[in-house]
């Protein structure tokens, strides 16, 4: 039996939010996932996310938002495609079927066409079904969590910012996970550039509960972005205890903590983290958050000229049986620093070429849609730059670079992008091409003063082109 601290039925429906279920059991099952989503956290006390799924199945098999919550969770996690993986995509239909055969609400059927929708790849209607739900349920936290998702997987950061915003003054504190909207809400602050009120509304989060390690998220980003790299050491330090015990986010939060160590050159201290967290913790989940991380490190320290093509054959492991997927354009470019990283030019090849494909026929899903536009030339332009075509790297990457946002990420994740131009740039032969990298890093060290990184780079490419 599920504990009691879960909502059961009559909770649910108290709470304006009523299920179309009569097992408590489902129900209580169904918050136990909802927490452990909004916690980033597998409680093995509950069985984990994989346990409290099957036990759901059992509870009430023919659940309608049971089976939208657990397919609904393994299309956000974007570790499988629906054009490849038929069981997800048979999930997907079943739970269509079923919506259709019973007498359901509304708003669970909004939930039914949004999970649709965004199996498709079509995320921005999605989304607006989504915040359909939440004009008259502004308390529905799956609805809340999967926009704030599907806006992260787009790049639509202002949208992320104020899908939490216009729902605020709705919750109260004695609601079941009211305190995780001031994480939710600091990250969309944060991608708005609102960096000192992002700061501030994720700490009232953490004084309310200090494991929440999506605000502690937040706040790492907001030193990363400031460049204020000992404050975001500290803070990761003096607070792992804390985060850590969210498995499901917990690389993602060392990938911050690293980057800090990249940002001083300390680069022993960031390959520790790697070896130790980062990699470890992808290649036993397979978590796309952590895979991308994992690539997004590795071609970081490869541009700052630490030596890592052991560690790209190893990643290379866990990124190649997903160089089809196409999911989003944003783990495509990172799996494709893997093989390039890996000398795997035929899984490379396959990639762009898939990509290309995609791009000519791309429905409704949005990720396609761009591919043509955005998605194939940034792949070139890696390409490009693996292969010290830095004069076309350039070419590609430079017109790009303030539609880049579009493929989805973090400010913080995308910086990668920033960083590759700038190099490039430098490395070109190109006269104009190198005063543009100078150009570009007077302009990052106005957004981010005192960077040691863009110090670094500064000394570099004078010395290079005195």
């Amino acid at each position: 039996m599920m504990a009691s601290s879960f909502r059961d039925c009559k909770a649910w429906r108290a709470g304006g939010l009523p299920l179309s279920t009569s097992s408590n059991e489902a129900c209580k099952l169904y918050d136990a996932i909802l927490t452990q989503f909004v916690k980033w956290r597998n409680d093995e006390t509950l069985g984990g996310f994989e346990g409290c799924i099957s036990a759901l199945q059992e509870a009430d098999p023919n659940f309608v938002m049971g089976h939208v919550i657990s397919t609904g969770l393994e299309l956000v996690s974007t570790t499988s495609s629906t054009r490849l993986n038929e069981r997800l995509a048979s999930a997907v239909r079943r739970t269509v079927e079923l919506a259709n055969s019973q007498d359901i609400s509304p708003r669970e059927k909004l939930h039914v066409k949004a999970m649709e929708l965004f199996s498709r790849g079509h995320f921005p209607k999605a989304c607006d079904v989504w915040e359909d739900i939440l004009v008259d349920h502004p308390t529905d936290m799956l609805a809340l969590k999967f926009a704030h998702d599907a806006y992260f997987y787009m790049g639509a950061q202002t949208q992320m910012r104020d899908s939490v915003a216009r729902v605020l003054p709705h919750w109260k504190p004695h609601m079941p996970l009211f305190s995780y909207l001031n994480g939710l809400y600091s990250f969309g602050l944060l991608e708005t550039r609102l960096y000192d009120q992002a700061e501030k509304v994720a700490m009232e989060g953490l004084a309310l509960t200090p494991d929440d390690a999506w605000a502690v998220h937040s706040v790492a980003h907001v030193y990363e972005m400031k460049a204020e790299v000992d404050k975001g050491l500290k803070f990761m330090e003096s607070r792992e205890k804390d985060w850590q015990v969210s498995d499901v986010l917990a690389s993602h939060n060392y990938w911050h903590w690293a980057l800090y160590f990249i940002e001083k050159g300390q680069y022993e201290a960031a390959l520790q983290i790697y070896d130790s967290q980062v990699f470890r913790r992808c290649k036993a989940t397979g978590s796309m958050l952590d895979t991308v991380d994992a690539c997004s490190m590795l071609c970081r320290l490869e541009m700052e000229g630490v030596c890592v093509k052991d560690r790209w054959r190893e990643l290379l492991q866990v990124t190649q049986p997903h160089t089809d997927d196409h999911v989003t354009l944003f783990n495509d470019m990172h799996f494709l620093m893997a093989s390039l990283g890996a000398k795997e030019s035929g899984t490379s090849q396959r990639l762009l070429e898939g990509l290309q494909e995609l791009a000519k026929e791309p429905g409704d899903n949005q990720q396609h849609q761009l591919a043509g536009t955005i998605g194939v030339p940034m792949c070139q332009a890696i390409m490009e730059y693996d292969q010290g075509n830095y004069n076309r790297s350039v070419e590609l990457l430079y017109p790009l670079r303030y539609r880049v946002v579009e493929i989805g990420g973090s400010d913080a994740q995308r910086d990668i992008f920033n960083q590759l131009l700038i190099h490039a740039a430098m490395k070109s032969e190109n006269k104009r091409h190198q005063k543009l990298g100078r150009c570009l890093l007077v302009e990052r060290d106005a957004m981010r003063p005192s960077s040691p990184l863009t110090e670094r780079l500064m000394q570099r490419a004078l010395a290079l082109h005195n």
